[in-house]
């Protein structure tokens, strides 16, 4: 049985055009996205999309908890800079832009990613598993495989894009998911 999520509303944060990046994730099946509108794509085979800021291949992965990662790609078409800086879903009490770096002991740990993911005119961003991700935070419910979660991402410009990514299972890279805390 599949369920899907519907984004009602996108926050609006305008923050100054930083350039750094943000955690993530992997990817396997395709959303779209658009700047300064919102619009949505079924997220399973192609690309969709409106506008410059085109998104791609974004999924979600499965769980029984309160936190996971979504990851896929994003491309900004335009030929000036975007930064994605904050992201909200109806499925998820908070959403945050993730990094994975070093812990100093030889391992890596999660955390917020400070000033969003910077990418340059005509590049491409890449989330994916043990790297940057977005995350989302106090979920609402389990997302099960086969599930659809739709998210927005705003860009440092106020303008959004709209993702709509499957749940898939992936035992690969089991991170906890529990970020790490910042003062």
């Amino acid at each position: 049985m599949s369920h899907r999520f519907i984004v009602r509303s996108a926050a609006v944060l305008a923050v100054g055009a930083l350039a750094l990046p943000l955690a993530a994730c992997g990817s396997s099946t395709p959303a779209p996205a658009t700047s300064n509108t919102t619009s949505s794509s079924s997220g399973t085979t192609a690309a969709q999309t409106s506008g410059k800021i085109t998104v791609a291949d974004f999924w979600v992965k499965a769980v029984d908890g309160n936190m996971t990662g979504a990851f896929g790609t994003i491309t900004n078409g335009t030929d000036k800079a975007v930064t994605v800086v904050s992201g909200t879903s109806p499925v998820a009490g908070k959403v945050e832009l993730h990094e994975v770096v070093p812990n100093g002991t030889s391992g890596t740990k999660m955390q917020p990613k400070e000033g969003g993911f910077p990418i340059a005119a005509g590049a491409t961003y890449t989330l994916k598993p043990g790297g940057d991700h977005v995350m989302l935070m106090m979920l609402k419910q389990p997302l099960k495989a086969g599930d659809t979660v739709d998210f927005t991402l705003t860009m440092a410009d106020g303008s959004t894009v709209m993702v709509s990514a499957p749940v898939k299972p992936f035992t690969a890279a089991q991170e906890t998911y529990v970020p790490t805390k910042t003062s």
